[in-house]
Formats: C-alpha cells, structure tokens, sequence
C-alpha cells in the first residue's frame, strides 16, 4: 500500500523499514530455493571485475576446453575435428549451421547423457523453421543467472520486483521458463503476464496491473512493450516512479521503439540479446553500448553474419554456430567500467532478405527506413510472395496520404519492385509471438 501526500516521516520510515525486510526475505528464501543459480550468479559477478586483459584469458582457455570436450565427447565433433592441428586457431573450426543441428541433432549430444531421456527445447520457429535443443537444470539455472547479471546494470537488485511480458505460449504454461505459481512468483518477486495476443482491452489491464503491481524492471518482447508504450502516452496513463529500466528482448528494437518505450515509462531501455539455444549473448549498458558476455560465448563477425560459441554448454556444445543474426564487434572500451567488449546489433534479427529482379538482396533495414515518421502506423509487414512484388501489410488509424504513397512506391520501384499495400485490421505474430517486419515467403 502507498502512503498519501500527508503522511509523516515516521510512517515513511516505517514503510521502507517493511519494505526492505520483505526484499530481503525473498532473496533469502529464492536463495533456498535456487542455489545452483545463485552460485553461477556469484560466479559471474566474480568474473566481471577482472580486467580486459584476465578476461580475455580466460575467454581463451574456455574456448579450448570446450573444444576439447565437444571433440572426447560427442560423435559429431570428433569426426569433425579429426584432423584439428594442436595450434589451432578459431577460424579452422567449421561453421554449424542450423540445418546441421536438425539433421545431427543426437550426435551433439555429449557422452555419457542419452538423446532419449534428455530434455528437447525448441526455438519459436520466426523463419519457419523450428529449431530443436538439448537442455538440462544446469543451463537452465545458468540462463536465469545470466539474466539477473544483465538486470544488474540497471540498478535492480535481486528482491525488487520484475515484470514479464511474454509472447511464446510455451514459457509461460506449466514447466515453461516463465510460468507462473503465486508462491515461487513471490519469492522471485517476478510475475509474467501472457503476452501472446494485443488488443485494446489487454493494452488497459496490462497498464492497470503496472500501476498496481510497481514493479522495478519491465521485461519483454520489443514489439509488445512498444505497443503498451504507445497505449500509455496515447492514454496519458501514469506510470509508477518504482520502474527503473525495461529490458526489451527477442525482437530487434528499433530507435523509434526505444524513444516510445522511454517516453512512456520515463526509465531507461536496455537492450539485450540472445536465444533460446545459446542465451545471455549480449546486453546494454546504462551508457547505451552493448556489451558481448565473454566469459559465456566467443562471437564472430563474418562479413557480418554473426557465429556464436557457448563457452559454457558442455551437454551440447555448440561451436561457430550460424545464428541467423547480423552484427559488428566493435573496438574500445565503454565509460562504465565493464570490461566486456561491445558489438552493434544490425536490423536483421530473424528477418529476410527481400530479392529484387537484378539480383540484388535489400536488407530489412531498406523497408523499415521507408517508414520513419509515420505516425500513424501500428504495426506494419512487408512481404514478398511473388519475384518483382512487395504487400505492404499495414495496421494503422488512418490511410497514408498520396504523397506517401508515392513516395514509397517510388522508392522500390527504384529497386525494380512493384508494392501494393493492404490495411489489416491485425498482423499475426509468429507461433513463439514476435512480429517479424519483413518476410521472403518464395
């Protein structure tokens, strides 16, 4: 319960004197409850406070032992590094691609675990395309260490409330990442609501809920928190002064989200990134850079293809692996202190490459330029279904003037496209819930 305008220093005293007993009674018993998970916490907040130089050796050495181990222990990489020099370099090991793991999937399973009683998860599918993955209680716990480190940078602390908004139905039922049960929901102090659906009525009981609920960190899919966003500022609804960041996942968020998003809950947007297969890949700072976890995953950038090495999963190690993102390592170091290297996320994340007549690729980036500054725009979707076309599928309040319409039909017939463009009244999400914003269906 709040206290009013009125109420005394002493009654405030009180309150925070409540308040911080019951923040610290959650962590002790979540500590109870998950110790695996906060030892890897430990752990990695051990690791951050080593140097750039320490952790890069450390990177170094995590690299071979995890060679080491996926060639002794599964059958698809001891074929594969049969003939390894001892000096091997990263860039001699092969490439892993998705359509290697669908076809070898128990090859990469490490010895002595059996592919029949070991957990399958699968990724959400955004290309069409279900990926399938071995899992256990150890990466689990890894994982959600992973992310409480990253919630870390805002401030939070463990004990401080988090809210979830999820679209995959699968995390939030029963046995999924985040399902929800009232006591395990108190001692996180984390409540996920099921996000697999957006309509208006939603939109206000979600806005009702952070109201009452006074959550310290927002948590969700990019295209979720930016439609609750622009609900809030579109309904002048206040939010509570509890929130201190809103961490913004799975989906690429664009600069136009982040502005919308921070305008209407007045905190920062950490962005971070990562998957289902290989999580806790990267998340941003309080000064805006994102930092790449070394000391869980060695990232590439090849000609702008990201490959991506968990230095940690030694159930199914999963080395140089084609992620289906793009991205650049950049050089130097951040203001904050972190001594983790930063990289830039490219506007490709599970999205396709539109083909045009000619032969040339046009990055999803090339259409969602196209749509800057139209405000009126909810939600919209390019698709190719056809050599030489684009459908624009477009949520919006009103049609776009002619002057617009021009210019974006000017615009890709400068590509050689053709464009016509349908107003729907909703844009279905994929099966694990993301908004994919540009798709090559040929």
């Amino acid at each position: 319960m709040e206290l009013g305008e009125g109420a005394s220093t002493a009654q405030r005293s009180q309150q925070a004197a409540q308040q911080n007993f019951s923040q610290a009674l959650k962590v002790w018993l979540h500590r109870r409850q998950r110790p695996q998970r906060y030892a890897q916490l430990d752990r990695l907040l051990a690791n951050q406070a080593l140097d750039a130089t320490r952790l890069r050796a450390k990177q170094a050495a995590d690299l071979a032992a995890i060679v080491a181990h996926a060639r002794a222990s599964t059958a698809w990489y001891a074929e594969r590094f049969a003939q390894l020099s001892q000096n091997w370099r990263i860039t001699d090991l092969p490439v892993l691609t998705k359509d290697e793991v669908r076809a070898h999937l128990p090859a990469l399973l490490a010895r002595p675990h059996d592919p029949a009683s070991t957990p399958i998860g699968h990724t959400g599918g955004s290309t069409g395309q279900p990926l399938a993955f071995y899992y256990d209680e150890a990466k689990h716990e890894l994982m959600r260490a992973g992310m409480m480190r990253s919630y870390m940078l805002s401030g939070w602390r463990p004990g401080q409330k988090i809210l979830n908004f999820w679209g995959a139905r699968q995390d939030t039922v029963k046995g999924g990442v985040f399902a929800s049960v009232a006591w395990d929901d108190y001692i996180a102090a984390e409540k996920t609501l099921p996000a697999h659906e957006i309509d208006a009525a939603k939109l206000d009981d979600w806005a009702r809920f952070i109201q009452r609920y006074r959550p310290t960190l927002l948590q969700g899919y990019a295209s979720i928190l930016a439609a609750l966003a622009r609900f809030v500022l579109d309904e002048q609804r206040a939010m509570p002064d509890s929130l201190i960041g809103v961490y913004s996942t799975a989906e690429t968020l664009t600069e136009a989200m982040r502005e919308t998003i921070e305008a209407a809950f007045r905190c920062k947007v950490f962005n971070q990134y990562g998957s289902r297969e290989i999580p806790n890949i990267a998340c941003e700072c309080r000064h805006g850079h994102l930092h790449v976890w070394t000391d869980m995953v060695w990232l590439e950038s090849r000609d702008g293809e990201l490959l991506v090495t968990s230095l940690t999963n030694r159930l199914m190690p999963m080395i140089r692996y084609a992620i289906g993102d793009c991205g650049e390592l950049l050089d130097g170091a951040c203001s904050c202190g972190l001594p983790f290297p930063l990289m830039t996320m490219n506007l490709c994340r599970h999205n396709d490459l539109i083909h045009t007549p000619d032969g040339r690729r046009l990055h999803p980036s090339f259409f969602n330029r196209l749509m800057y500054g139209l405000t009126q725009v909810r939600q919209y979707q390019f698709v190719q279904e056809a050599p030489g076309q684009v459908t624009l599928r477009l949520v919006a309040t009103e049609p776009l003037d002619a002057p617009t319409l021009a210019r974006l039909s000017g615009e890709l017939a400068a590509a050689g496209l053709t464009l016509s463009i349908v107003h729907v009244p909703e844009i279905p999400r994929t099966i694990s819930g993301k908004h994919r914003f540009v798709i090559r269906a040929i």
